[in-house]
Order: structure tokens, then sequence, then C-alpha cells
């Protein structure tokens, strides 16, 4: 039901895969510039806050294109 109105509302797997990698990205760029600026332990406190939200991300990516599949095949 959540996977069927996110896709509804426009969002599709490409996107959350996009969002994945990002947050990967994100994750590297926070810890770099916390370890700069604050001790090492807050740093990897912000780096692994942030690189959580990739696996979440890969899920609805996949939700969506299992989604995305059934909703294109034939019925019959």
């Amino acid at each position: 039901m959540v996977v069927k109105r996110l896709h509804e509302a426009g969002l599709r797997s490409e996107h959350a895969y996009l969002a994945a990698v990002g947050s990967i990205g994100l994750s590297l760029a926070s810890w770099i510039t916390s370890s700069r600026r604050e001790n090492l332990e807050r740093a990897d406190r912000w780096g692994i806050f942030v690189g959580e939200w990739a696996p979440t991300f890969f899920a609805l990516g996949l939700a969506l294109a299992n989604y995305e599949r059934d909703d294109s095949a034939p019925e019959g």
C-alpha cells in the first residue's frame, strides 16, 4: 500500500536508487567534514547516521522496482 502510494505520487525505483547512492556520498562527506571540525568519535557517529539511510533507500528501490514490474505485466 505504501509502495503503491509512493508510485502514484511519482516516485520511481531509479529515484530511490539515486537517493541511496547519494546518501553514501553524503555519509562520506559528513564524516570528512566532521572529522576536521569535531573529535573523531562524533565524526564517526555522523557518518554512520547518514550511512544508515542507504539500505532503506535500496530496499525502497527494490520494492518500487517489483511494483513497477508487476504493474506493467500483461494481465490474463
